[in-house]
């Protein structure tokens, strides 16, 4: 019998593994780009340490192995920033990324207040902004990432998570 996914909060010893998959999962936007210094490849293990501990960030196991990530934190105008989704390559198309979203949207709405969600994907990300239209979200506008590759903006109001199973 193989094993299930299981989605649930990271805990601090899972920071390792959690930088080891963001490395090996954003090597494929970094090729579409051709750019290999978009920030979730050049962000410190240090720095993911300290956004476990402060953010509110979810994994995916199979196993002991974390097999998917996502963060998200509540800005100053009440919406919640959702970032870094990843899901290793082999699992990727199983449903796990939406899986991820809802358990960080939940969160991010009843134990941080969160109003709305907003999140950025690169703007030759096909399956990525498939994935985010799939569970509701919207396109709301453009932004340019540090690393100066183009982005979409996309948000949808909270409470919209329970009706994107």
């Amino acid at each position: 019998m193989g094993m299930s996914v299981t989605i649930s909060a990271a805990t601090e010893q899972d920071a390792e593994q959690i930088f080891r998959l963001q490395y090996l999962c954003f090597q494929s936007e970094a090729a579409l780009y051709g750019n290999y210094r978009i920030a979730p490849l050049v962000q410190s293990l240090e720095s993911v340490r300290a956004e476990v501990d402060a953010d509110c960030v979810f994994v995916a196991r199979l196993g002991e192995e974390v097999v998917g990530s996502v963060r998200g934190h509540v800005t100053e105008d009440g919406a919640a920033a959702i970032g870094k989704l990843c899901v290793h390559p082999r699992l990727q198309g199983h449903g796990i990324g939406a899986r991820l979203l809802r358990a960080a949207e939940a969160a991010l709405t009843e134990q941080r207040g969160a109003k709305r969600f907003r999140l950025e994907a690169g703007h030759r990300s096909e399956g990525n902004l498939r994935l985010y239209r799939k569970v509701g979200y919207e396109r709301v506008g453009t932004s340019q990432g540090a690393d100066g590759v183009p982005m979409i903006v996309l948000e949808k109001e909270a409470g919209a998570y329970v009706t994107t199973a």
